[in-house]
């Protein structure tokens, strides 16, 4: 059987230093079945787009390694939504150049934090958040699609309700490059109870209602080091956290979510990033599932 025909498709944020095709490498060393990685330091706007030649050679190393969904993740420094127009018109950048490599590399998506209001009406914020998007899909008309990372909430960080995110997506003209991550750790950070069955079909039910299922394209897998609804974005290894190994099943086994991939970045046992044996637990996971164990 085939990465592809593994479902709920499991991997994890990867490094790609030596080049994109170390990234392809680096996924097989930990039984990844779909990766995402950042294309450039995460803390700075320094950007080196990656030669022709490296594109070419990631493309076919993919292809060899019949790696499923590919995802590049967005510089941190990206603040969408605060009243700095000198940083909002390089996160615009930033975000345009990301997708121009991602069209070239076959990525699947890009995916960005919003950031944060930093004071400034959450409606403000809002709405500058849904002009960059325009923008941003303006400036990069063809390529994979833009993915709002659903936050956990922490400061005045905009995204971790999914009606803010409903509202962005409409005052963006609901374009059908828009999708939507959501992470685990967020999403019970922000008080979405997704952790036993009912709060997860609740939550799921929620989500379709306000912004649609069809939007929903990636899973960041994370336990959360911190209690249920705390407003606290830290991610804890699967199963040594407040969502448990149990509660990893339960999100598993939801069949809306069975053809999503599940990336992870956790911390990693070595405190380096995801690792092997993180994967593996997840992998344990969705065999007992589909055991019906």
């Amino acid at each position: 059987m085939t990465a592809h025909n593994l479902r709920p498709p499991v991997g994890a944020h990867v490094s790609v230093a030596g080049g994109l095709p170390k990234g392809i490498d680096r996924a097989l060393e930990l039984g990844a079945e779909t990766i995402q990685f950042f294309l450039s330091p995460p803390q700075t706007w320094r950007f080196n787009p990656p030669k022709p030649e490296d594109c070419a050679a990631f493309v076919k190393r993919r292809a060899e390694a019949g790696l499923g969904p590919v995802y590049l993740h967005a510089i941190y420094l990206i603040n969408l939504a605060g009243p700095d127009q000198t940083i909002l018109a390089r996160s615009i950048e930033s975000l345009v150049q990301y997708l121009q490599v991602g069209a070239r590399i076959g990525a699947e998506g890009v995916i960005v934090h919003l950031g944060s209001a930093r004071g400034r009406p959450l409606a403000e914020a809002k709405a500058q958040v849904a002009a960059a998007i325009r923008q941003v899909l303006r400036e990069a008309p063809v390529g994979p699609a833009l993915v709002l990372e659903q936050s956990a909430g922490m400061g005045e960080s905009v995204g971790h309700r999914f009606e803010d995110l409903a509202d962005i997506i409409a005052a963006a003209d609901g374009p059908d490059r828009v999708k939507i991550c959501l992470d685990t750790a967020h999403l019970f950070a922000a008080g979405y109870p997704v952790a036993d069955p009912d709060g997860l079909r609740q939550t799921l039910d929620e989500f379709d209602r306000l912004i649609g299922l069809d939007r929903l394209v990636v899973i960041h897998a994370n336990d959360s080091k911190v209690p249920f609804n705390s407003g606290v974005d830290r991610h804890e290894n699967i199963g040594d956290g407040h969502i448990g190994l149990k509660g990893f099943k339960t999100i598993l086994a939801e069949p809306r979510l069975r053809d999503l991939p599940f990336i992870l970045e956790v911390p990693g046992l070595d405190n380096r990033g995801p690792d092997r044996e993180n994967v593996e637990r997840l992998k344990r996971l969705r065999a007992e599932v589909a055991a019906g164990a």
